[in-house]
């Protein structure tokens, strides 16, 4: 199981590194306007699952949304740190 700081450091590294089969280069060098867009597809994802599906499915889909949330930090350069700060 990857935790939210781990993933974070993966999509991090991708960032700088770039790999080229890489999702999150897909999704960095589609920049913030696709980032964006899919962080809304999935939060809306997240709200049917938690009305009409079940809590692994709801679950799933709050992954996902967290992922596009990450990859929208590294696009901004937003630190964990920065993210805490606002808690």
């Amino acid at each position: 199981m990857t935790t939210f700081n781990e993933l974070f450091s993966q999509i991090s590294e991708r960032a700088v590194q770039r790999p080229e089969n890489s999702e999150t280069t897909k999704w960095l060098d589609a920049g913030v306007h696709a980032i964006g867009k899919k962080i809304v597809e999935e939060a809306a994802e997240v709200w049917m699952a938690a009305e009409y599906e079940s809590n692994e499915r709801c679950a799933e889909e709050m992954s996902q949304l967290i992922y596009h949330i990450q990859v929208m930090m590294a696009a901004k350069n937003i630190s964990l740190e920065e993210l805490e700060a606002n808690f």
